[in-house]
């Protein structure tokens, strides 16, 4: 799917403020001057199109430019993720994806490249927990209703996986881990087509990011059972919390990042991130990511390099933990 971005389209949508002024111009080449292509790896209607799409909308308002988000969800992100890693090192090709990017050789045997070293990070945008849910359909309402009905019955408790070591992924596998239950993992490509199961019946429970999973909680359609947090979130305030269930090590938030090609220049970066900044720091976006269990950031640099690096540790010993091998 491929949604385009113009300058028109973004001042009619979503009642985002305008910009602001101008930033100054940097260092040549300038940044953007022809269409931007943002990449999702995974399918519509999940935390990372969401976020791809907030992006996407304020920078073709701001550069005046066209930005297109096209998503190519398949193999665990690694098929988006492989294409913007070949792509030119022009800053017109990145990549919007979540924290599980970076873990493919963790959970395939053959992604078919590193995202360490395949793809350079630009900029992380933002951080929330994950909401776990189950179809209001069962009887269970807190997290230790659903641990016993879990270890009574685990097969009629399948998990949905969104991708392979993704931050809902892991704190499902510490849920059950802790619970000592044996509970089917189905993977899917994305959040998007895990819901449509989860709302049919078909699947036990899942846990995603809060941006993905609160609508459908809030419309009814989903009960939230807790969030992978120590602390309740303000744009859910009624939901409890793994730490208040007993279940504090279930403790699991996702982060979302924009990447390029391994070779993209520092002056380039630069640009894009003065762009991004600038849209991160609106209220208007801030508002919006807010109310949907996000916290709304910018971090770019050495201190981006050492945070994705403690988070990949953090990842391989839970998976390892779990003795979750590549697939």
């Amino acid at each position: 799917m491929t949604t385009r971005f113009t300058r028109r389209a973004a001042l009619a949508g979503a009642g985002l403020l305008p910009a602001g002024l101008a930033l100054p111009a940097l260092a040549q080449p300038a940044w953007p001057t022809r269409p931007v292509r943002i990449v999702v790896p995974f399918a519509p209607g999940g935390s990372v199109d969401t976020m791809a799409r907030a992006i996407a909308t304020r920078m073709a308002e701001r550069t005046g430019q066209t930005v297109t988000v096209e998503n190519r969800a398949g193999a665990n992100g690694t098929v988006g993720g492989i294409g913007v890693s070949q792509s030119a090192p022009d800053g017109y090709t990145l990549l919007v994806s979540a924290s599980v990017q970076t873990i493919a050789r963790l959970v395939m045997r053959a992604p078919g490249y590193d995202p360490l070293t395949d793809l350079k990070p630009v900029a992380r945008v933002g951080e929330g927990p994950c909401l776990m849910a189950i179809n209001p359909s069962r009887p269970q309402t807190t997290m230790a209703e659903m641990a016993a009905a879990i270890r009574a019955n685990p097969r009629e408790w399948s998990a949905g996986v969104s991708a392979l070591g993704s931050a809902g992924h892991l704190a499902s596998i510490e849920f059950v881990r802790q619970i000592g239950a044996d509970v089917t993992f189905v993977p899917y490509r994305g959040t998007a087509p895990i819901l449509v199961d989860l709302l049919g019946g078909r699947l036990g429970f899942n846990t995603d990011p809060m941006l993905a999973m609160l609508p459908p909680v809030r419309a009814g359609s989903l009960r939230g059972i807790a969030l992978t947090a120590p602390q309740r979130s303000p744009a859910a305030p009624e939901i409890p919390t793994t730490a208040e269930a007993g279940f504090a090590s279930v403790d699991s938030h996702s982060w979302w990042a924009i990447w390029g090609p391994p070779r993209l220049p520092e002056g380039i970066i630069a640009q894009i991130n003065a762009q991004v900044e600038a849209i991160m720091g609106e209220e208007a976006i801030r508002n919006r990511l807010t109310g949907l269990g996000i916290v709304p950031l910018f971090q770019a640099g050495a201190a981006l390099d050492s945070y994705i690096a403690r988070d990949f540790d953090k990842a391989q010993t839970l998976l390892r933990l779990a003795r979750v091998e590549p697939e």
